[in-house]
């Protein structure tokens, strides 16, 4: 499989962490309490989803052994 889908994927998701993350700082000092701990939550498993898939493009790189 070619890098390309990993990168995109890698990519995507970490800048939708990032954009999550930065909503929840927003929601919080608007006072919208209420919603910060799911934006939060979401921004966080959009970053461990980022990192589990460079993990996966560095083992699909690594040659395979029968």
């Amino acid at each position: 499989m070619t890098k390309g889908p990993f990168v995109a994927m890698a990519g995507a998701t970490a800048a939708l962490g990032t954009a999550l993350g930065s909503l929840a700082l927003q929601l919080r000092a608007d006072g919208y309490e209420q919603y910060v701990e799911s934006v939060a939550t979401f921004s966080i498993l959009m970053f461990v989803t980022s990192a589990l898939t460079v993990v996966t493009w560095v083992r699909d790189g690594r040659p395979h052994t029968n």
